[in-house]
């Protein structure tokens, strides 16, 4: 304490010293080295007057960016304007869907007849032609039948010719046994005259002229000739409709002539069958859905096969509001789902005569309770005319996304 009074005294005594010039006078202070460094208040001062410089400098490039701003923003708005101008001038023409798909004939195949597989020809998914065989059935029970048809048929044309040897013959023999029935019944006639002489002679005799045997004779041989004459006069009348004898003979012909087409029928319907032992591709295309094996027992009208043809055309599902333009012949692109690379031209073939849900198996009867209106669809087909890639091929089903120019 003693050797601080002294230094506050000195001090003391130096302020009271007057000024002595430039050198001995301190240097003028700032605004904050004026402030008492201690002073919270004073901080708090400054802080805020940096704040407000701050935002000061800030409003002030708010200022100058602000004509920039507005100048962009313009630019885009005319940018959204054309692009949309754009956009409506170069679709305003086309008609698109993605409810669209590849489609096709698929065949189905079955057998005709029943038998067993002794031979599977062709595997999944191979390209078969028209004619190829397919499978074998055993064609044994097959065989029989067809030489037992072929028997049949043969005896019925010997009975066929037998027959016409026969009408031949009765166009002769017929007149020719009339003229020996009216033959015969004029010799009875003749005879019966004789008879009826002699017996009359007999009868206009005195008893001592005759004797009764020679009476009993005379009336014998008129009842004779009188019986002759009755059966000569009988087969006359048999032998007198010669010509419906003679057409009976024809019936009967014409009969053995029908029995003999049931006969070639038989055989024709054999030979069918044993062809169809061999189950045949009807066309061209992919073997799908093969539903056989070797040594299956195979019915008639089963399914065996599917075979998909190679032409493919496009089913597109177009709504009601957009067939207003639609018009057979119209160039159409079409996008592939499975293959992006892959584009395809084409143009359109026709339109379906109804929605996609009149043909379902349950229409919709809009007569009975509450209607809401759906948009519909109808099927537009599209034939494929460029862009197909053998290496690539089209399944039936997947999605593709036809594009029609309205033009």
């Amino acid at each position: 304490m003693a050797d601080i009074e002294p230094s506050h005294a000195s001090g003391a005594g130096r302020q009271a010293d007057p000024p002595r010039g430039d050198q001995d006078q301190p240097a003028p202070r700032t605004p904050d080295q004026q402030k008492p460094a201690a002073s919270g208040k004073g901080e708090d001062d400054t802080e805020r007057a940096r704040e407000k410089e701050a935002d000061r400098k800030q409003d002030q490039r708010r200022a100058k960016a602000r004509p920039y701003v507005r100048i962009g923003m313009v630019i885009i708005l005319i940018g959204l304007i054309g692009g949309g101008i754009w956009y409506w001038l170069s679709t305003k023409d086309l008609a698109d869907t993605d409810d669209a798909y590849t489609d096709g004939r698929a065949i189905t195949i079955s057998p005709r007849v029943t038998g067993q597989v002794i031979s599977l020809d062709v595997t999944d998914n191979e390209f078969v032609h028209a004619g190829d065989p397919l499978i074998h059935i055993d064609p044994r029970q097959y065989q029989a039948s067809l030489e037992q048809a072929q028997g049949q048929l043969a005896a019925a044309r010997g009975q066929l010719a037998a027959s016409t040897q026969g009408l031949e013959v009765a166009k002769v023999n017929f007149p020719a046994r009339l003229q020996q029935a009216q033959a015969q019944l004029k010799d009875a006639q003749a005879n019966l005259f004789k008879a009826q002489t002699d017996y009359k002679r007999q009868q206009s005799l005195p008893r001592a002229a005759t004797t009764g045997q020679q009476v009993d004779y005379a009336t014998a041989a008129l009842r004779s000739a009188e019986a002759q004459l009755e059966q000569a006069q009988a087969a006359v009348t048999q032998a007198t409709p010669v010509k419906p004898n003679v057409e009976e003979i024809g019936a009967q012909l014409k009969q053995l002539q029908g029995t003999i087409m049931q006969a070639d029928a038989a055989v024709n319907q054999a030979q069918l069958n044993l062809e169809w032992c061999i189950v045949r591709a009807p066309q061209d295309g992919w073997i799908t859905r093969r539903n056989v094996e070797q040594g299956n027992y195979l019915m008639p009208g089963q399914q065996i096969f599917s075979i998909v043809s190679p032409q493919v055309w496009i089913t597109a599902n177009f709504k009601e509001n957009q067939l207003q333009r639609i018009r057979p012949g119209q160039h159409v692109t079409i996008s592939v789902d499975a293959y992006p690379q892959l584009k395809l031209t084409g143009h359109v073939d026709s339109l379906q005569l109804g929605s996609g849900s009149k043909f379902t198996a349950f229409p919709p009867e809009n007569a009975t309770g509450n209607y809401v209106k759906i948009v519909q669809r109808v099927p537009v087909k599209i034939d494929i005319d460029g862009g197909l890639d053998p290496s690539l091929p089209l399944p039936l089903g997947i999605s593709v996304e036809p594009t029609i120019e309205l033009k």
